[in-house]
């Protein structure tokens, strides 16, 4: 009984320690070029689009099967309980039965079993040609369709890295200019003790460090959700350690490149494009198929079995089996389908100009995305030039200000007004930084450069 509780123990022990390993956090440390490919083999959307190529590429096996050699075997057993009787007339039996008289007869075995191997091969037919064309256009839509899952993965992974990298670049600025704040409240308070200031000085620097406090908060849990997001994204648990070891500068700097809004826009490179293509294709084929229905179709088949009979169940246990065997050629011609082949034909014929149609709007579409992205691009280097110039003069007048309101030759409102100058510039210069990586993203991904 000791043995049995010990060992019963032991492995609640066990089951138990397993658990905690299986649901221990996990650590991760990602540049922005190490989380894209971490996302490109582990995001969900990634990881389906990969499926659907694997089930296209079964279709296609399925489609291409379809014309190939088909075998199938059955066995069948039947028991004729009551017999079907047929009758002849009474003389063949009984020569002396009573001329026009019929007699019943029984021509059926009590028990029959038949088994039987039927080989099927088709030897034409035009619907199976274009399906196999089908098949192929099938199985490259679904390869367009995971290379433009992976364009908007990256486009994604670079996003939610900058989200994540502005609330950090966020914070540590906020934090600075809480500590410089503070300083210069409790050098104020100081200062108005003495009587040489007004309270007011007080309480307006009071008024922007609750401001500065209140966006600190708000920051850091715009953070942490940014965190979350990226996770999901990544295709990594939301709990999980993660550790960004890209920074924002340096990631600015490596995407500043208006070499790339300059270069030509090759419109069949864009997944957006070879996916209207690939519509196009299915339409013309799926017309091919209507037109086909009107050729004929040839198949032909072949079979062998056994069969055997007898009053009693007794086929497994020496009866006699008579082989059969058949060869057949099966030709069907449509003829005439009442004008019905030829209203589907129709249908599939619009059907078909309306792709062409969708194919030209996407042209455009694309060439009008192209242009908006780029002039997007273009202004956010404009606008982090512009911004990185305005964070400088901010500091420097922020810096006069301070000089000015610690010596008493400025009010409390001048440089309070100077701070929020300050504040905004720069949110700024963080935003446009990561500007420039976002529209880069964007403009790749319509050129589909990456």
């Amino acid at each position: 009984m000791k043995k049995v509780t010990l060992i019963t123990l032991l492995l609640l022990a066990f089951a138990t320690q397993a658990q905690v390993k299986t649901t221990e956090k996990q650590s991760y440390s990602f540049s922005l070029d190490q989380a894209i490919g971490h996302a490109l083999e582990h995001n969900y959307a990634a990881i389906n689009a990969t499926r659907d190529i694997e089930i296209a590429k079964q279709k296609k096996r399925e489609t291409t099967a379809t014309g190939l050699p088909q075998i199938n075997g059955a066995v069948d057993y039947a028991n004729n309980i009551q017999i079907p009787l047929s009758v002849v007339p009474a003389q063949f039996l009984d020569p002396n039965a009573a001329p026009g008289s019929f007699a019943a007869v029984a021509f059926s075995p009590k028990q029959t079993v038949t088994a039987v191997a039927t080989l099927r091969q088709l030897l034409f037919d035009g619907s199976y040609i274009v399906a196999l064309q089908a098949a192929k256009t099938y199985l490259q839509y679904y390869e367009n369709a995971k290379q433009k899952s992976n364009v908007e993965v990256r486009e994604n992974v670079i996003n939610a890295y900058g989200s994540v990298l502005l609330a950090e670049e966020s914070i540590t600025i906020l934090n600075r200019n809480k500590s410089t704040l503070d300083k210069t409240l409790n050098d104020t308070r100081e200062t108005f003790k003495n009587g040489l200031i007004e309270e007011e000085n007080v309480e307006q620097l009071q008024i922007t460090l609750a401001s500065v406090n209140s966006s600190l908060n708000n920051t850091t849990r715009l953070r942490d959700i940014a965190y979350k997001n990226l996770k999901i994204i990544l295709g990594i648990d939301i709990n999980d350690e993660l550790q960004l070891t890209s920074k924002l500068e340096d990631l600015t700097l490596q995407n500043l490149d208006l070499a790339l809004s300059q270069g030509e826009f090759n419109i069949g490179n864009n997944t957006d494009y070879k996916m209207a293509q690939n519509f196009e294709q299915q339409r013309t084929l799926e017309w091919k198929l209507e037109r086909s229905k009107a050729l004929p179709t040839l198949a032909a088949s072949l079979n062998y079995g056994y069969n055997a009979f007898d009053q009693e169940f007794a086929f497994l246990d020496g009866a006699k089996y008579y082989n059969f065997s058949t060869l057949g050629v099966s030709l069907n011609i449509p003829i005439f389908s009442s004008f019905a082949r030829s209203a589907r034909t129709q249908q599939a014929k619009i059907a078909l100009e309306q792709a062409k149609t969708q194919l030209t709007e996407t042209s455009q579409l694309l060439q009008l995305q192209y242009e908006s992205a780029k002039s997007e691009y273009e202004f956010s280097v404009e606008e982090y030039a512009t911004a990185k110039s305005n964070l400088n003069l901010a500091e420097r007048i922020e810096r006069k200000q301070q000089v000015k309101f610690t010596e008493g030759l400025s009010s409390s409102f001048d440089f309070s007004e100077a701070q929020r100058q300050l504040y905004t510039a720069q949110q700024n210069y963080l935003q446009t930084m990561v500007d420039i990586i976002n529209k880069k993203a964007t403009l790749e991904k319509v050129m589909n450069n990456k």
